[in-house]
C-alpha cells in the first residue's frame, strides 16, 4: 500500500512532437519533489489551482531543461485526491524525457498504467464505474461514445445503481425485522412487488448493453442485394461523397468495399458487397459467397432491392437484424411492399428515414445513452439471476438471494468486497499518465 502513496510522474500528453507537453506528478511529498526541480516560486507555498512561470532544472547539476508553467493542486482538491502538480512545457520528446529523468532523480517513480485514476478511485474521488468511464472517454471515437462516457463519469449510472441498492437494503431490513421480531407486529412489505420492480430496472439496463457496446467499438453495416440493385449508389448517398464505382453493367462489384461514416454519433463501417445472384463465373460466385459471410458477421444488414424491376428471390440473410430497402423510389414502381423503406439515392428521397431506421435498429428505442462495460454487464447478470431466484424462494430464504443481488450491484460501483483482480482488470488497459 505504501507504493500507492509514493510520488509518481508520467507524461500526460500523446507521444510525438507538439506545442505543449504535460508532465503529471502526484503523491505524498509530490510538492517537495517538484521544489527540487523547479526554479521560481516555491511549489510548497503556492495555493491550489494557481499557475506560476519558471524553469525546470536538473536537481543534480542545476542545468535548465525548459521554461515552463507549473500548476499546483492541493489535496483533496485534485484528480487523485493527493497533493499534485503539472508541468506544462514545450512538447519536444527530448524535453519531456529530461524532465521525467529529473523527477526520478528528485524522488518520484514512474506511474503505472492508469495509476493516477486508480488513486482517484482508492481516495474516493471516483467509484469504479466512473473510473471505467474515464477510460471510455479517452478511447471514444464517436460522439455517442463520448456522451455515454461523460454521463457515466458524471455519475448517471452510479446514481441508478445506488438507488437500486437502497431499495434492496430497505427490503432486507424489513424482512430481517419480520423474521427476528414477529411479536412486534412489523408489517410485511409487498416483497414480490419490490423485487419485480428492481428486476425490471436491472433488465432495462441490460437491454442497453448492446447499444453501449456498439457505440464504444462501432458497428459494421453490410449492403446486400442483387447486381444493379443500387447498393453502390446507396453507399455513396449515405457517405455524402462518391466512394463506390457506379455502373449500369451488372456484376461490377466482384469484391467488397469498406468506408467509414458516422451516423447519430455511432462510428460505422459500411460494406458494399458483390451482387448476390446465381452465377457460373467462379470469380463472381466467390464474391457472392463472401457477401453472404459479411452479412452473417455484420451488426446490421441493408437488404437492397430495385423497386423499379421485378423483385428477385431473397437470399439467405440474418433477417432479425436486416432492414429492407427499396431503391430507385424516383422511378415508377414495379411492386409495393410496406416492409421495405423506399429511398432514392439520386434525389435523396427517404434517406433521412433510412438513417433513423438504422439508428433505431442499432440502439433500440432507448437511444443507448448509458455506458456499460463488460464487467458491469456481468455484475448486472449476476444481480438478475439472484433476483429471479428470490421470486421463487420462501420468505425465510429470500434474504440470502437479495443479499447476493445487492453484492453484485455494489461490485458494479466498486463498493463492498471487490477483489484486487477485478480492480486490476479495470485499469489494465489505461494509458500511462491517466
Amino acid at each position: 500500500m505504501t507504493r500507492l502513496k509514493d510520488p509518481i510522474c508520467a507524461v500526460a500528453t500523446p507521444p510525438g512532437k507538439g506545442a505543449i507537453g504535460v508532465v503529471r506528478l502526484s503523491g505524498e511529498g509530490a510538492l517537495e519533489v517538484a521544489a527540487r526541480v523547479w526554479r521560481g516560486k516555491d511549489p510548497r507555498r503556492l495555493k491550489g489551482g494557481r499557475f506560476t512561470l519558471g524553469e525546470v532544472v536538473d536537481p543534480a547539476t542545476g542545468e535548465v531543461l525548459d521554461q515552463a508553467l507549473l500548476l499546483v493542486f492541493r489535496a483533496p482538491r485534485s484528480y487523485t485526491g493527493e497533493d499534485a502538480c503539472e508541468f506544462h512545457t514545450h512538447g519536444s520528446p527530448a524535453v519531456l524525457r529530461r524532465i521525467l529523468e529529473a523527477l526520478y532523480a528528485a524522488g518520484a517513480r514512474p506511474a503505472g498504467p492508469g495509476e493516477f485514476t486508480l488513486r482517484a478511485y482508492l481516495n474516493g474521488k471516483l467509484d469504479l464505474a466512473q473510473a471505467e468511464a474515464v477510460l471510455a472517454l479517452v478511447e471514444a471515437e464517436g460522439d455517442l461514445a463520448r456522451r455515454q462516457a461523460l454521463r457515466a463519469l458524471e455519475g448517471a449510472l452510479s446514481r441508478k445503481i445506488e438507488a437500486l441498492e437502497q431499495r434492496l437494503l430497505d427490503l432486507l431490513a424489513h424482512i430481517q425485522a419480520l423474521l427476528d421480531y414477529p411479536e412486534e407486529g412489523v408489517e410485511p412489505l409487498e416483497a414480490e412487488r419490490t423485487i419485480r420492480e428492481v428486476l425490471a430496472e436491472v433488465e432495462g439496463l441490460l437491454a442497453q448493453a448492446r447499444a453501449s457496446r456498439l457505440a464504444q467499438r462501432g458497428a459494421r453495416l453490410a449492403l446486400i442485394g442483387a447486381p444493379n440493385a443500387g447498393k453502390s449508389s446507396l453507399l455513396n448517398a449515405l457517405l455524402g461523397y462518391e466512394r463506390a464505382l457506379v455502373s449500369p453493367i451488372p456484376g461490377t462489384t466482384r469484391d467488397y468495399l469498406e468506408a467509414p461514416l458516422e451516423l447519430f454519433g455511432i462510428p460505422l463501417v459500411a460494406v458494399d458487397t458483390a451482387g448476390v445472384r446465381d452465377t457460373e463465373d467462379p470469380l463472381e460466385r466467390a464474391g457472392v459467397e463472401r457477401a453472404l459471410r459479411i452479412a452473417e458477421e455484420a451488426d446490421l444488414v441493408l437488404y437492397v432491392v430495385d423497386r423499379s424491376l421485378p423483385r428477385p428471390a431473397p437470399p439467405p440473410l440474418p433477417w432479425e437484424r436486416t432492414l429492407k430497402v427499396a431503391t430507385k423510389a424516383d422511378l415508377p414502381p414495379a411492386w409495393e411492399d410496406p416492409g421495405f423503406l423506399p429511398v432514392s439515392s439520386r434525389t435523396g428521397e427517404g434517406m433521412e428515414g433510412l438513417k433513423e431506421a438504422i439508428h433505431r435498429a442499432l440502439l433500440g428505442e432507448g437511444g443507448g445513452e448509458l455506458l456499460l462495460t463488460e464487467r458491469q454487464v456481468e455484475a448486472l447478470h449476476r444481480a438478475r439471476e439472484r433476483l429471479l431466484e428470490a421470486l421463487s424462494l420462501p420468505q425465510d430464504l429470500v434474504g440470502l438471494a437479495l443479499q447476493e443481488a445487492l453484492e453484485a450491484l455494489s461490485a458494479l460501483r466498486g463498493r463492498g468486497e471487490v477483489t484486487e483482480v477485478v480492480v486490476a482488470r479495470v485499469f489494465q488497459n489505461f494509458c500511462v499518465g491517466k
